[in-house]
Parts: structure tokens; C-alpha cells; sequence
């Protein structure tokens, strides 16, 4: 098969990657090309930020946030990578996510932030999630890297926080919250969370491009990432959901993307006006962090482990 670009110029460059849902071969060269002017569409579309704003990418090593902190760079973005030391699996895990995001920061020429949760909390994530009765690892863990990305964002002056989630993880999200019909949560998703309330604002310049293709962007521009997923993701009920749609999108390929699209038109704009009706932000009694509790969930985990 040859690139299709190439070939409407007269060369018979061999396609390198296959977009079944956009029916498009691509040669290397012209698929990081079309790879990162989708991602700046994206940042346009939704205004997610400007040249002017500093951005905070949530970086974990793995191919997706490490692509989008090199996608955003190479953009010419001012980026800043922030890395969340869980102390996964006896710290061998953590380790090697840290030593890759390092050695990543320092091929890009760019800053690294690095929050060690045992060092600064005083506990790692599993002794978390144990001390709180929580055998659902995950969920303690994204409550937690969602509050920590925030708090540094404020802490170091940044008003935007851009995380590398892709169509497939917020298709996945999309289907699960539909099928529990998670009201709060559907009225709530978007490429982007405004900052309000004391919240820094949430991007998500990925978000129509599907896994296969990010991972194809970090391999074809050498990437070191962590190939293995975390040892408590195999929890996740998500799994689940990403393979119930990959078989849809096998049968019929751009499902993900048009019921994610379809979503945002038509879908979300009812579910955000309920939500925006009935909740109301006020600070954290004992951090300051915006909450919808007199005292947030974090800082009432960690009260409880204090205690025990």
C-alpha cells in the first residue's frame, strides 16, 4: 500500500500506517505530520490554550502523555512535564515510569516536576488505597493524581494542565458512565474543564485520536516509553469497555470517534446544564482546594489513615 500524499505528488512512497475510520495510508513523514496538525486542530477547536500560557503536561511514562508533551513541543508550546512517584509495585514500577520521564525531559530540553507521594503524603498509593478499605487501587489513584495536578498547577503558576488521554479512553469512559448513566460525570466530560472555582483547566489535546495512533506517533519518533501498563490497572473495569468498542470498531470502523463526537454536539450540553445547577464549590477546611465537601475526599483519606 503507498502513502497517499506521496502518491498525489507522484512518488511511490510505501504507507507506513493504515486509518481504517479515515481510510488513509500514510508514509512516516506525512503521518507526524498529520498526526500533529490533528492534535493543534484539537487545541484550536476547543481553545484549550494559547502560545502565551504555560502548560503542565501530566507526564506517567507511558506513550500517550510522553507523546503529547513531545507533540506539544515540537508545536512550539512553553511545556513543563509534572510526574506523580506512586510507589507502585515495591517503588520498581515508579522507578523506572521516573528514570524514563527524566531521561525524556532531558532529550526535549525541558522541565521536570516531580511529586513524590511516600516522601510528601507520607504514604505510596497501595498504602492508600489498603489504609482506606479500597480494594479498587485505580480509583483512589485517579482521585488522588486528579487533586495533585491541581495543587501543583496552583502552587507553580500554571492555570492549564493538559493530560494525554486518547479516543479510546474517553470513548471507553463515555460507554461506562452511559451504561450507569452517571449523570454528574457524562455532564462533566469534554476535551476540556474550564478553570473555575479554584480549579486549573483540564485539556485533553488527544482526544480524537485513537491508541493505535499514539502509539504509533511515540515509536516512529523514538520514544522510550513504559511498555508494561501498571500492575493494578488489570482492576479496571475500563478493560472492559475499551474491548466491548474495539469489537464495534472492528465491525465498523470510526464507531469510537463518532459516538464520542456525537456525544459533545448533542448529548453533553444537556447533561452540563443539570450538573452546573446542582453543584456548588467551597474550600477544603483543612488544604484549600475547591471541593464540594466542607473537607475534601483526599484530606479525609488521609485523616482516616492518621488515625488508624
Amino acid at each position: 500500500m503507498l502513502c497517499k500524499i506521496c502518491k498525489s505528488k507522484g512518488k511511490r512512497t510505501k504507507a507506513t500506517i493504515y486509518l481504517r475510520h479515515h481510510r488513509l495510508a500514510l508514509c512516516r513523514e506525512h503521518f507526524i505530520e498529520w498526526f500533529e496538525r490533528q492534535t493543534e486542530k484539537t487545541i484550536k477547536e476547543f481553545k484549550m490554550f494559547s502560545r502565551k500560557e504555560k502548560v503542565l503536561v501530566a507526564v506517567s511514562g507511558g506513550k500517550d502523555s510522553l507523546a503529547l508533551w513531545f507533540a506539544l513541543n515540537k508545536l512550539g508550546y512553553e511545556t513543563y512535564g509534572f510526574h506523580i512517584s506512586l510507589g507502585i509495585e515495591g517503588w520498581e514500577y515508579s522507578k523506572k515510569s521516573l528514570e524514563i520521564c527524566r531521561k525524556f525531559a532531558e532529550r526535549i530540553g525541558r522541565p521536570l516536576i516531580v511529586f513524590n507521594l511516600k516522601e510528601e503524603l507520607g504514604y505510596t498509593i497501595e498504602e492508600i488505597a489498603r489504609g482506606a478499605g479500597r480494594k479498587d487501587v485505580c480509583s483512589v489513584c485517579g482521585s488522588f493524581k486528579r487533586y495533585l495536578m491541581n495543587k501543583v498547577a496552583r502552587e507553580h503558576g500554571f492555570k492549564v494542565v493538559a493530560t494525554g488521554h486518547n479516543l479510546d479512553d474517553e470513548s471507553a469512559l463515555l460507554l461506562s458512565n452511559t451504561v450507569r448513566w452517571e449523570i454528574g460525570y457524562l455532564g462533566r466530560q469534554s476535551p476540556v474543564l474550564p478553570e473555575e472555582g479554584g480549579f486549573a483547566r483540564k485539556v485533553k489535546p488527544f482526544c480524537f485520536l485513537t491508541e493505535k495512533e499514539t502509539v504509533s506517533y511515540a515509536i516512529l519518533n523514538g520514544i522510550e516509553y513504559v511498555e508494561t501498563g501498571c500492575p493494578n490497572a488489570k482492576e479496571a473495569t475500563s478493560i472492559h469497555f475499551k474491548r466491548a468498542l474495539a469489537y464495534l470498531e472492528h465491525q465498523m470502523p470510526g464507531t469510537k470517534l463518532r459516538f464520542y463526537k456525537e456525544f459533545l454536539k448533542k448529548a453533553r450540553p444537556i447533561f452540563e446544564r443539570e450538573v452546573k445547577e446542582k453543584v456548588e464549590l467551597n474550600e477544603c477546611e483543612v488544604c484549600g482546594m475547591p471541593t464540594t465537601a466542607p473537607v475534601c475526599s483526599v484530606c479525609r483519606t488521609l485523616q482516616r489513615l492518621r488515625e488508624c
